[in-house]
């Protein structure tokens, strides 16, 4: 069987920056085994799986290791393979593990500067008092510790200790949390962010939207405001502008295709 595969940069316009996903558009879904050992092959922090059901898709997502409730760079990505397939459409909506998603893409000159605004759940952040059980694990002053979903996410002195935050992937996977969000204001954006989850086979994501549906009501009740510019600092780097709407996180970045190609997957 032969598969159409795409790879593309989201949370970007230049290629090699933001986080690369791969997309493979279905006629119908394969067994979950085969759609592992796919994304295992493809060895990016996700790859999206998409198929159409009348005016809609239904979209899943897969880490190197596992399956995952929700990734907003992929399905970004996913509706930027989409456009590029259907170029009159300019709203995607996709059935997923985390409910209902909308995507809806904003023309521009050029495709590589079309916006894609994601619709999410936005994830209320509950403080944790492990501020300092955290800094001597991190190695770094932590301010303040929350929880968002499965989560941590700790707020550090400055955008320069982000930068410079030399993970211990060991240390983080040993937390009692799916993954590592650490973040603090930024100093030409509203606050900047790093994402680990060596649990999930992904050290850093390079930029991660799903982190921000905890880190934009995190920073909204911090700065008082609910429009944000925000990048999130690994070495790719991403951008991201991002709005608290009620119970609802709204992303907007750019996407690039990277590759377009062919891949051949056996007995399924």
């Amino acid at each position: 069987m032969s598969l159409p595969l795409y790879v593309v940069d989201a949370f970007t316009s230049r290629r090699f920056h933001g986080n690369p996903a791969a997309v493979c558009p279905l006629s119908a879904w394969l067994p979950a085994t085969a759609m592992q050992q796919i994304a295992a092959e493809n060895n990016l922090s996700e790859t999206a799986f998409v198929v159409q059901s009348d005016e809609r898709w239904l979209l899943r997502w897969f880490t190197p290791v596992a399956e995952i409730e929700l990734c907003g760079h992929a399905t970004l990505a996913t509706a930027f393979v989409l456009a590029q397939l259907h170029p009159n459409c300019t709203e995607f909506r996709f059935d997923t593990l985390s409910g209902e998603l909308v995507v809806t893409r904003t023309v521009a000159a050029s495709r590589n500067t079309d916006r894609y605004t994601l619709d999410f759940p936005q994830r209320s952040p509950q403080p944790l008092n492990s501020a300092v059980a955290l800094s001597e694990c991190l190695g770094v002053p932590v301010l303040q510790v929350a929880q968002t979903a499965s989560v941590w996410l700790a707020e550090l002195e400055s955008a320069q200790a982000v930068q410079q935050f030399k993970p211990d992937f060991a240390a983080i996977a040993a937390l009692d949390c799916r993954g590592l969000i650490i973040t603090a204001r930024g100093d030409d954006c509203d606050f900047v962010s790093r994402f680990f989850v060596p649990k999930m086979g992904v050290n850093e994501d390079p930029v991660t939207g799903s982190a921000h549906c905890g880190l934009v009501p995190y920073w909204s009740a911090k700065l008082g405001k609910t429009t944000f510019f925000a990048r999130q600092l690994s070495a790719r780097g991403g951008e991201l502008w991002c709005e608290l709407s009620g119970e609802r996180v709204l992303m907007s970045g750019h996407a690039v295709l990277y590759s377009e190609g062919t891949i051949f997957v056996d007995g399924y």
